[in-house]
């Protein structure tokens, strides 16, 4: 069966164990989720699912797609549209509705994918940590610059890969080791104790630990 669902960023709120310690659980929306398509090896080269998150109307999206979703099946095409490269598949195929309790249960370790917020262009002293220079000895305008950012001559020219200041954020951010804490089947809910990467509404990938 698949290990891996796709979900939105809910609400963070907090909930307490059974020795009363608080820890923070995050809310994740998981319904609907439907297969799209099946990839296997002889076919493809290598087994992978595509799994479609959400719905809008298939007029909205090209024609191309619209012929994909329909022949998976579906009458509503999805609003995200992601592969997930798998080990094993069985038993599944084009049109199939995954269910949360199909795939985790309260207890389980996973993993999760998602996008970090974006900060857009930041400095050196926010984007890596820089120090910044010192507010005397004739730099005292440029407390936050990065100082030196190659050699002379030789090479005469800075590295590939120099820590300076740029964008910010909005990268692919995996997080491991969280716990499932609850599953709602009639609501489609996934509750995880810990953060999830993006901003509330954001999709995330979930993935059962070790899958």
């Amino acid at each position: 069966m698949i290990d891996a669902i796709l979900g939105r960023k809910l609400k963070t709120s907090q909930k307490f164990d059974q020795k009363g310690v608080r820890m923070p659980v995050t809310q994740v929306e998981t319904a609907p989720c439907f297969v799209v398509q099946v990839k296997n090896k002889d076919k493809d080269g290598y087994d992978a699912v595509q799994l479609g998150w959400g719905d809008k109307k298939l007029t909205h999206v090209s024609k191309p797609l619209q012929g994909h979703f329909k022949g998976a099946g579906l009458k509503k095409a999805p609003f995200y549209l992601r592969e997930i490269r798998m080990k094993r598949i069985s038993k599944i195929k084009p049109g199939d509705e995954i269910k949360v309790d199909a795939v985790f249960k309260p207890g389980d370790r996973v993993r999760v994918t998602g996008w970090s917020k974006g900060k857009g262009f930041a400095g050196v002293m926010k984007r890596w940590g820089f120090a910044g220079g010192p507010a005397t000895h004739g730099q005292s305008d440029r407390p936050r610059s990065p100082g030196s950012i190659g050699l002379g001559t030789t090479p005469g020219r800075v590295f590939k890969g120099k820590k300076m200041a740029g964008r910010m954020g909005g990268q692919k951010v995996t997080i491991s080791g969280l716990v499932v804490t609850g599953v709602d089947k009639e609501e489609g809910l996934l509750e995880i104790r810990g953060l999830l990467p993006g901003a509330t509404g954001n999709l995330l990938i979930i993935r059962r630990e070790n899958a």
